[in-house]
């Protein structure tokens, strides 16, 4: 920190250190009183304002922080005799970035340049609030300014870096790629290059610009030399040649790299491609997707001759024989796929006969069946078999008698063929018996190989851990089938079981929380999501798992939580990312620079992040919507909903990016939005396919962009509905203010298009399911959002009375009835269908949840806002006229509305209290009764059997003590009353929201 005059920003090192080491030990009260003293000696210096406001800023006191940063940069600019250095000027954008003032850093930096040309440390601060503010433009133009001032490489490349970003991830064009090139053309001129990663700069450039033969011509020439190792610069050289079409040269080339890496199994796919002028593998890294990469890919050139394509394939047949008798390593695997690929291959030409490739897989699985990674290394391979093969390949393998004579090999064989069976979709046709007795058998290998595991560390996989999981995928397909609770109870209990001894193990954790999510128990599934200790980026994809569920639970501080975890660590990334980004500059690791930021650029435009940031205000909504006060000053804080609108405003022209692995899901619940379950019994593939993938991305879009519009209607409608009741309206009740009315309206019309129908046939729609014409099915599909645009609806029409809704009594136009007898259709038929939660596993109380606390709840807003209105606090109803009966009409019917909705809460209230107030110890008997049959008789319990078998007659010496000790603490009847505890706290906490509502809006009735 010190300069080498032992001076730091100007002032003696000694005075400083004390003020660095007290900070640096968080002693924050002892730094700040030192560096007040040291002010009262130097009370221009910048650098002493500079770590005052840096500790300030440490202590949580971030206005006088920023106030004391401002004095500091005023300094700078007006005192010429005040020394400016890079430490001063690091030391104030440390603060200001941390305050969200980046900017003012920036303008230190630039002035300081400014003042001080040439100075290249300077420079550098300036590139790197450049690199911070991504302003790739700026960064390109500091670049240049150091290569010219000193001419060394590195500023150069960081120039190209920066042209390449504007590229990759700006407006840039591609022109600007021959500008980076000239550079680069000209240094190597005079300078030639001198670093690996320089090469790696210039071949990846001409890559971008399709001058492969150009790359050729450098990677041939002398700066070939600076890659050190020959296998990259072989696999460089076979690229560049297969990408300009000169596959049999690059075949060659591939063959050389084989032979120095066998196990290389990407190049070797390289290798065959080419060998079939096919180059599409090496495109794949361009257009990929690293969420949902493709299981395999076919040859996309069929079109060779018969007698060229045998030629060729015999030619890898041929080389890959060699390689096998060349490798000495029995763990390397790679050969022995890439004959299994040739079949592959001639199967999917017509030229391949499937028995070749089932005695291939045969014999693959003889050498390697034992290893957990057997059935990802062959799935490609069965894909392409059909159903008679996939079931031959499948008997052979259950016949196939196991050579070794080691326990866990044979261990890891059955646990395969049980993976190879579900893989060929044999589970889902096998008879319920049959399939009950693979759970059980699983479940009976695990508990019997446990000993293997006696002496492994508690962090370390044990052996078999996957026939738990497997196990219970089969229960939880029984009891698909079935319809049988025990089934569902036993899948959740041997997961629990397995976690009882080895509390590490995710993949149980994941299954248990899409298991409780489905038997409305959200609350154990919550805590099972905590116990994964999600952290950094896994939140990204990880927490996918849980926050669709929360979003529509009465779980509100545990949803906060959630969102405000996961925003905080995305906001802090942005802000940090670039640490990472300039670090790369520094250390020359260019490739990183450009991962670095297009990571950052793919996390900005998460569906994920994008949904939390509209979810986390309309949760504050939802939260205060008793209190129209707290409401509006919500509402205020967001800009009354107007930086939402602009957000669904460009839903249209972004680039979303969806970052949810779906192989980590569960088989049936492929998607957030769909699961088998709720529906009866049907085949499932193995995969979610790829028109699934898209229609749940196409529905994110759709749900972000009507979700964003939610606050400003939720404004507009409270404003909309206080307007009519205004003393100075016209004599036809139109008000003098239409604004947000048509505002109003134009975002109706919007919302309605959304859901797929013009404003009009939308109006048509709800009214006939009021009146019965259509049936309620027809707003099923999305209920929330109907009932939704209905309660705006009827804000709007209090304002325009556009819509005539004729009552018993009355014929002037009104759709408070409208919006009061689809809610409580729509909630009583929702309680109907629910059930007694215990016996109704996928229960409709989410969509209860929601609507109670969504349209109902913004009825109640509209509702208070009219109330408000009818009754200004501090004004005297005048006597007689039309307001008078105008006030006492409306009066009459905001009675009857809320009357209407504290007789559909209460309904809801006495079936919440029906279901808590049961005695728990009936709840228990009612589920854990399943599990408690005869031995012999099909159904749930058998496997319950197996592990009571197992903890009453431990053996502590095979097991080992952990192991014992674990399996005395389990007790099955936990799991069933975790599954009643959890439904009962979630259901407490809707009853508390519930009561809230009831008590709010009897506090309105008793104002009237």
């Amino acid at each position: 920190m010190a300069s080498k005059f032992g001076l730091a920003g100007g002032l003696p090192e000694r005075r400083v250190r004390p003020i660095w080491d007290a900070i640096d030990s968080r002693q924050f009260k002892n730094a700040l009183k030192q560096c007040t003293t040291l002010l009262s000696k130097f009370p221009n210096s910048p650098y002493a304002l500079a770590l005052k406001a840096l500790i300030l800023e440490r202590m949580g006191k971030a206005e006088e922080a920023l106030s004391v940063c401002l004095n500091a940069r005023e300094q700078l600019y007006v005192n010429d005799s005040v020394l400016i250095d890079d430490l001063t000027l690091s030391t104030l954008q440390i603060v200001f970035q941390r305050l969200d003032h980046l900017d003012l850093a920036t303008s230190c930096y630039e002035y300081a340049c400014g003042k001080f040309l040439n100075n290249l440390e300077l420079m550098m601060g300036l590139f790197n609030c450049y690199v911070r503010e991504y302003s790739f433009v700026k960064q390109q133009q500091i670049a240049i300014k150091m290569y010219k001032a000193v001419g060394e490489e590195r500023f150069l490349l960081w120039a190209v870096c920066s042209i390449q970003l504007q590229v990759f991830c700006g407006n840039g064009g591609e022109k600007l790629l021959v500008l980076a090139e000239g550079l680069l053309k000209k240094h190597i001129a005079s300078h030639s290059l001198h670093e690996p990663e320089a090469l790696s700069v210039y071949i990846s450039l001409l890559e971008q610009q399709s001058k492969f033969g150009d790359a050729l011509e450098i990677l041939a020439g002398k700066l070939g030399s600076l890659i050190m190792i020959e296998v990259d610069g072989l696999r460089l050289q076979g690229r560049l040649l297969a990408r300009s079409g000169d596959y049999a040269a690059a075949a060659d080339i591939f063959e050389k790299v084989l032979e120095l890496c066998p196990d290389d199994w990407e190049y070797f796919l390289h290798y065959l491609g080419c060998l079939l002028d096919d180059g599409s593998s090496l495109c794949m890294g361009n257009d990929s997707n690293p969420i949902y990469p493709p299981k395999h890919v076919d040859c996309k050139n069929l079109h060779l001759p018969d007698e060229v394509f045998d030629s060729r394939l015999s030619r890898a047949s041929t080389f890959v024989q060699k390689l096998l008798e060349e490798c000495n390593n029995a763990s390397i695997r790679c050969p022995f796929l890439e004959n299994l690929e040739i079949e592959k291959k001639k199967l999917v030409y017509g030229k391949g006969d499937a028995a070749k490739l089932v005695d291939g897989l045969v014999q693959y699985f003889s050498r390697f069946g034992h290893l957990a990674c057997f059935t990802s290394d062959v799935e490609r391979f069965i894909l392409v078999l059909d159903v008679h093969n996939k079931s031959e390949f499948l008997k052979k393998l259950k016949g196939c008698e196991s050579a070794t004579t080691s326990p866990t090999e044979a261990l890891g064989q059955a646990i395969t063929t049980f993976k190879i069976e579900n893989l060929t979709g044999n589970l889902f046709i096998l008879p319920v018996c049959e399939l009950e007795g693979l759970a059980v058998q699983m479940a009976d290998m695990y508990c019997t190989n446990l000993p293997l595991s006696k002496d492994l560390d508690i962090q370390e996989n044990m052996y078999g851990e996957e026939l738990l999981s497997m196990a219970c995928n089969v229960l939880v397909q029984l009891f698909w089938r079935t319809r049988n609770i025990g089934y569902l109870l036993e899948s959740i209990m041997i997961l629990e079981f397995g976690l009882t001894i080895r509390r590490y193990i995710w993949q149980y954790k994941i299954l248990l929380l899409h298991l409780y999510s489905y038997w409305s128990s959200l609350p154990m599934a919550y805590e099972w999501y905590k116990s994964l200790d999600v952290k950094n980026i896994l939140l990204e994809t990880v927490s996918q798992h849980i926050l669709p569920q929360m979003l529509s639970s009465p779980l509100w501080s545990d949803l906060n939580d959630l969102l405000g975890d996961y925003l905080k660590f995305m906001d802090d990334h942005f802000r940090e990312s670039a640490d990472l980004t300039f670090l790369a500059y520094r250390h020359r690791n260019y490739s990183k620079v450009i991962e670095f930021v297009k990571f950052k650029e793919r996390l900005q435009r998460s569906s994920q992040y994008l949904v939390a940031k509209i979810e986390v205000p309309i949760l504050q909504l939802k939260q205060n919507a008793i209190s129209i006060q707290e409401t509006e000053c919500i509402l205020e804080s967001l800009n009354y909903g107007t930086q939402f609108v602009e957000l669904s405003n460009e839903i249209g022209n972004k680039s979303l990016t969806f970052n949810e692995d779906l192989q980590l899901r569960p088989w049936w619940t492929p998607t957030f939005d769909k699961n088998y379950l709720l529906g009866p019994f049907e085949g499932v593939s193995y995969y979610p396919g790829e028109n699934m993938i898209k229609q749940t991305e196409a529905n994110v879009l759709k749900n972000i962009e009507k979700r964003s519009l939610l606050p400003r209607l939720i404004y507009l409608s409270i404003h909309c509905a206080s307007l009519t009741l205004k003393e100075h309206t016209e004599s036809n009740g139109s008000a003098l203010e239409p604004k947000l009315s048509l505002e109003l309206k134009v975002l109706l019309e919007r919302y309605a298009k959304i859901l797929g129908f013009p404003f009009q046939d939308a109006i048509e729609l709800v009214l006939g399911v009021s009146s019965g014409i259509k049936p309620l099915e027809a707003l099923s599909s999305d209920l929330i959002d109907w009932m939704n645009f209905v309660v705006f609806l009827n804000a709007w029409n209090l304002n325009s009375c556009e819509i005539g809704f004729s009552n018993d009594d009355k014929t002037r136009p009104s759709t408070w009835h409208l919006v009061n007898n689809l809610l409580r259709k729509y909630i009583l038929e929702n309680i109907r269908s629910t059930g007694p939660l215990l016996s109704s596993p996928g229960s409709d109380l989410p969509m209860l949840v929601q609507l109670v606390t969504e349209p109902l709840s913004w009825h109640s807003l509209i509702i208070e806002s009219r109330v408000r209105l009818i009754l200004p606090s501090g004004k005297k109803k005048k006597k007689g006229g039309v307001a008078e009966q105008t006030n006492s009409h409306q009066s009459h019917e905001l009675q009857e509305t809320i009357q209407s909705l504290c007789g559909t809460i209460k309904d809801v209230t006495e079936w919440l209290c029906d279901q808590i107030n049961k005695p728990d110890d009936a709840k228990f008997e009612t589920i854990f009764s399943l599990l408690q049959i005869n031995e012999e008789s099909q159904g749930p319990g058998k496997i319950l059997h197996i592990f009571e078998n197992l903890v009453s007659s431990l053996n502590h010496i095979d097991l080992g003590d952990r192991i014992s000790q674990a399996l005395q603490a389990w007790n099955a009847a936990d799991v069933a009353r975790k599954v009643i505890g959890g439904q009962t706290t979630e259901l407490s906490q809707f009853l508390k929201i519930c009561e809230s509502k009831v008590k709010s809006l009897q506090a309105l009735k008793m104002q009237l």
